[in-house]
This record gives structure tokens, C-alpha cells and sequence, in this order.
């Protein structure tokens, strides 16, 4: 098993909390670390049809054979189990007893927050990351060719090709988890605004045209983008807001949690393919910021990350604030540094005095200038976010 970063937190966790809830993407890796982390625990998972009616028909009687405590897995096809919990582990609340996963990230949230606020810690585990694969001695040596392979632990522990296993966990994601999270009734059509929102990663976010281009109205996109957001394939980075003088862009970014997957939807299926191709900057930028978000999340943090734009053009990739620093970020696919890499960057400095300026690139070279850091791909996770 490839070592997760979540480790320690979830160990952590599951020493103080009686229930601990383990969320993210399918096939992220929850059930296999939780399985590794807990092995004395009961293994029960609620996606088999006559363990979820058990569970949903006679809560307390599920609940009473596994009264020591299990690990359950996709808690969110059973959600009223979570009050009988509640109830279990007020009159037993050993630390630990309860070690529950899911892949519906702000459906089971909100369950969790209503029944379980106080008795559970909350942690996410993404797919890897490149500190986790570069720790594996899994990660390749071109940032492409990482971006194509994206995270899936399956994909690298067994060696498949990913354009063939994405191509699979797309069809039953559809097929589905987005029927299970919300009637949408034309998949097809769904599919195709997948494919068309994929196109907008690291781009502003318009509802209005997202939906036009997917022949659907802007509330069914808006639902539609919920449900990628509820399952884990797409999060929304928000502008940074601050009295700058200036007028700032107000809409989102879209971002997906998973490069191989973005590349998939896009139809992207070889290193090659993304090197030529038009949205390379884009999705390595995604890639970027998506790599800051594992550090945080898989270390049990909450990262306050955004990015800059002003009317005027001015424009930061990323900005990552943490112990009243701030850190601008600008990605570039480049594997040459180029001296105007900096020009943004030193702008916004001019806005917000003492900030720390990184650029991010595709190439190999380090260079530490005044104030000012470029650092190559394969050395992200050398930088203390938090």
C-alpha cells in the first residue's frame, strides 16, 4: 500500500473523536487505508443492496453487531444510520468506535454537521499527490506525463494505462453516483456538459455559458455543477476579496480535483496529446493548484486559497495566505524561466507590501532571486504552505 500523508491525522483523530469521517473521491483510497490503519475493526460497506436495507430497516440492530465499533464504508447510501450513531456513541463514547467513509462531499457534510457536531472529526483524502507518489518511488520524471497519470491509486499500483481505467470510472460515476445525488434524467447530456466543464478548468467560471454551450438553462447547470462539486470531481477557487483599490473579478475559478481526469474528459490520452495541446497551460495550472490543496487537506488543514483579478488585467494564478503570510503563485508550463514570469507577481506586490512571490514551472532549474522563488514542478512539495 502506498503511504498516505492522512495517516498520522487520522490516527490522531480516531485517538480523541469517537467517530471519525473519512470523505472523498471513489477510489481515492479510504476503504484501503481504513482497512490498513484499523485492522481490528469490523468491515461493513453499505454499497451490497442487503447490508444497506439492513442498516436502513433495523438501525439498532445493525448498530448492536458491531457494538465495539467498525469501520463503514459510503455512509451516505444509509444517511439516518448517522443519528442512530449519534445516539450509540453518547452513551459509549470511547474514541474511535466509528470509522466512516464516503464519496459525497457536501451532501454527507451537511449530514454529519446536523447529527454528529462534537463527537466527529472531518478529514478528506484526495487522490495522490506527488509527494505521496514521489515517496512511492512512483512518480514519473516529466510533469506530463504525471499530469496524464493523475492520482488514482489503482492506476499506479497496479500499472494500468489511464486513459482505459478513467475511461471505466467515468461510465460508472455517470452511471451511477450522479443518480444517486440527483435525477438527472438525460445522462447523455450530462456527459456533455462534463466534457464542456472540463474545458474551463483554471478558467472564470461563467454559469450562463456553460450552460448555453451544454444546450441546458443556467439553474440546470447550476445543479449540475453542484453535483460534481457533491462528488468529488470539481471545486470552485474562489477570487481573493480585499481593498485593493481596484476593481476585482467576483467569479470563481473552476477547478478538478484529479489532472488524469481532467485530461480524460477532455479527451486527452497521451503525454504527447498534452504537450501540443491548447489547454496545457490551463491544466498544468490545475495540476498546481490542486497539489497545494492535497498538502492542506491531507494534513488535516483547511487551506485559505484564491487567486487575483482585476479589471485592469492583473492576474495571480494562486494566492495562499497562512500565519499572516501571503503567498502569490504564478504557474507557467514553461520549462524555460523567462524573466516576465515575474511581471505579475511584482505587481500584485505593489498591492499587497511583504507578500511572497513564487513561480512554478514545467522545467527542472531552481532560481532564488530577491524576494522572489522559481521552483520547479517536482519540488512543490518542498514548500511549507501552511
Amino acid at each position: 500500500m502506498i503511504e498516505r500523508l492522512i495517516e498520522p491525522r487520522l490516527r490522531s483523530a480516531a485517538a480523541q473523536q469517537p467517530v471519525v469521517v473519512l470523505t472523498g473521491p471513489r477510489q481515492s483510497g479510504k476503504t484501503t487505508l481504513c482497512r490498513a490503519i484499523f485492522p481490528d475493526r469490523p468491515y461493513v460497506n453499505l454499497e451490497p443492496l442487503d447490508q444497506r436495507e439492513f442498516a436502513r430497516r433495523d438501525p439498532r440492530a445493525f448498530l448492536r453487531s458491531v457494538r465495539d465499533g467498525a469501520v463503514i464504508d459510503e455512509i451516505q447510501r444509509v444517511p439516518d444510520l448517522l443519528s442512530y450513531i449519534q445516539a450509540d456513541v453518547d452513551e459509549d463514547p470511547r474514541a474511535g468506535r466509528f470509522i466512516l467513509t464516503g464519496s459525497q462531499n457536501l451532501l454527507l457534510l451537511a449530514a454529519v454537521t446536523q447529527t454528529l457536531a462534537g463527537r466527529a472529526a472531518m478529514l478528506e483524502l484526495l487522490p495522490l499527490s506527488s509527494e505521496e507518489l514521489l515517496g512511492a518511488g512512483m512518480m514519473a520524471d516529466d510533469p506530463f506525463a504525471t499530469i496524464i497519470a493523475g492520482g488514482y491509486p489503482r492506476i499506479h499500483d497496479r500499472k494500468l494505462v489511464p486513459s482505459v481505467w478513467l475511461a471505466d470510472y467515468v461510465a460508472a460515476y455517470v452511471e451511477r453516483d450522479v443518480r444517486q445525488v440527483l435525477n438527472v434524467g438525460d445522462l447523455f447530456a450530462f456527459q456533455t456538459f462534463l466534457g464542456l466543464a472540463a474545458g474551463r478548468a483554471s478558467q472564470l467560471l461563467s454559469l450562463a455559458g456553460l450552460g448555453s454551450d451544454a444546450g441546458v438553462t443556467q439553474p440546470t447547470a447550476r445543479q449540475w455543477l453542484s453535483v460534481l462539486e457533491a462528488t468529488y470531481v470539481a471545486w470552485r477557487l474562489p477570487p481573493l476579496h480585499g481593498n485593493f483599490r481596484k476593481r476585482l473579478v467576483k467569479t470563481p475559478k473552476l477547478c478538478f480535483y484529479d489532472t488524469g481526469l481532467l485530461c480524460h474528459l477532455v479527451g486527452i490520452r497521451t503525454r504527447d496529446e498534452l504537450v501540443r495541446h491548447p489547454l496545457r497551460g490551463p491544466i498544468f495550472e490545475n495540476w498546481v493548484i490542486s497539489e497545494v490543496l492535497k498538502w492542506h487537506r491531507h494534513r488535516g488543514l483547511v487551506p485559505r486559497m484564491s487567486f487575483y483579478r482585476d479589471r485592469a488585467g492583473l492576474e495571480v494564478d494562486l494566492i495562499v495566505e497562512a500565519g499572516g503570510v501571503t503567498r502569490a503563485v504564478e504557474v507557467k508550463s514553461s520549462a524555460t524561466i523567462a524573466d516576465d514570469f515575474f511581471d505579475a507577481l511584482d505587481a500584485f506586490a505593489e498591492l499587497r507590501r511583504g507578500c511572497d512571490r513564487l513561480v512554478i514551472h514545467a522545467g527542472s532549474a531552481r532560481q532564488h532571486r530577491t524576494d522572489r522563488l522559481a521552483l520547479p514542478w517536482s519540488e512543490l512539495h518542498t514548500i511549507s504552505w501552511a
